[in-house]
């Protein structure tokens, strides 16, 4: 496979823009051994997009391709090239471990003679071998998780997306599956899609925040925490007065604004030093204040964090009206009177999930998902 591992690029009026600091573009794409974050709230769009990209669903407008291949053109040899982890794994669940993963290797027209092969690595990548004569019932989440994942890298594809891949899971399993993510990132391109901002910037090198369909950052985490920081912060703590702190610092032109804090004490000054755009004061405010001989006890540079950003970024952008007709099109519900509008909420009641209800939900997700592929 070439540089560019994917892209996505779509027309105008398509409702994803790719836009960072008022600089816009129509496509973003995604280059061949990187781990890539696709970060947004809830509902902002990741799932639909990710089901997009992988074929899964059909696109209004735009193109998906992978390695030259359109995703909707040239299905085939497109979803060769992926490997999927939806958020609801595709499992049998009355089938083994094994079964299914043999299964799957037959869906992605694995070799024969490579196939026992393949299910002995993708278990022992992801430390499932142990559990391979189990049913897929049986198994816990984080197990299920694992078949998921291994589901996932089986035919080795290029282009890895996993789509909310630690919900659910403890803490010690969440680790397990970061370090998996890890290792996939040494010898695939990998697209993490979540809303839990620690995963994506413990694991990935490029991160993409998306808010109401609308692509609205695209970097890797420290360039996002530069370009988004903008003045700098200091808080300081020195020994002295307030009056004598701000004095000596008046000299600095680059300071845009000073904050007294609240907490200050008599001999001791707590300020907040706002510098204007762009502007490292740090040299400059030691040596004002040293040559005023007033000791500094504390000095630190408050960066801004990747929550702080997405929170800025996701918080600006609003819904605009073409974006509810979403990427795909999607029937009405037809007219239906009252007594049958009841009729269908008392049905829709007595379907509560239980257990059993799950496992045949999975099962009907597995289907839907081996006719994809």
């Amino acid at each position: 496979m070439g540089a560019n591992a994917l892209l996505v690029r779509e027309e105008p009026g398509d409702h994803i823009e790719h836009h960072l600091r008022r600089q816009s573009s129509d496509h973003f794409r995604v280059e061949k051994g990187q781990i890539y974050g696709f970060l947004g709230p809830n509902g902002a769009g990741k799932s639909t997009t990710m089901n997009i990209i992988t074929g899964y669903l059909a696109a209004t407008e735009g193109t998906v391709t992978i390695d030259g291949k359109d995703v909707q053109k040239d299905p085939e040899e497109a979803k060769r090239a992926i490997g999927y982890l939806p958020e609801l794994p595709p499992l049998y669940v009355d089938m083994t471990v094994r079964e299914y993963l043999d299964f799957v290797a037959e869906l992605k027209k694995v070799p024969k003679k490579e196939r026992k092969q393949q299910i002995d690595e993708v278990m022992e990548m992801t430390q499932i071998t142990d559990m391979q004569q189990r049913l897929i019932r049986n198994l816990s989440k984080g197990y299920r998780q694992r078949v998921g994942l291994a589901q996932a890298i089986l035919g080795y594809p290029e282009v890895i997306i996993l789509d909310e891949p630690t919900v659910g899971l403890d803490p010690k399993q969440i680790i397990e599956i970061r370090d998996l993510i890890r290792k996939l990132g040494e010898n695939h391109t990998v697209i993490l899609s979540s809303h839990i901002l620690s995963e994506v910037s413990a694991v990935c090198d490029h991160i993409m925040i998306i808010a109401h369909g609308k692509l609205v950052a695209s970097d890797s985490p420290e360039n996002l925490q530069k370009l988004m920081s903008g003045s700098m912060e200091l808080d300081l703590e020195v020994k002295g007065s307030i009056a004598a702190v701000k004095s000596a610092l008046q000299e600095i032109s680059q300071i845009d604004r000073i904050e007294e804090n609240t907490e200050a004490s008599q001999n001791i000054a707590k300020l907040k030093v706002i510098s204007k755009e762009n502007a490292d004061i740090r040299e400059q405010v030691f040596y004002a204040l040293a040559d005023a001989k007033l000791p500094i006890l504390e000095m630190t540079h408050a960066e801004k964090s990747l929550e702080d950003i997405f929170l800025e970024l996701t918080e600006d952008v609003a819904p605009t009206q073409p974006e509810k007709h979403k990427l795909f099109s999607k029937r009405k519900r037809p007219e239906m009177s009252d007594a049958a509008a009841q009729q269908t909420e008392a049905s829709e009641e007595e379907a509560q999930p239980g257990e059993e209800k799950k496992e045949t939900v999975t099962t009907k997700e597995a289907e839907s998902y081996a006719s994809h592929l």
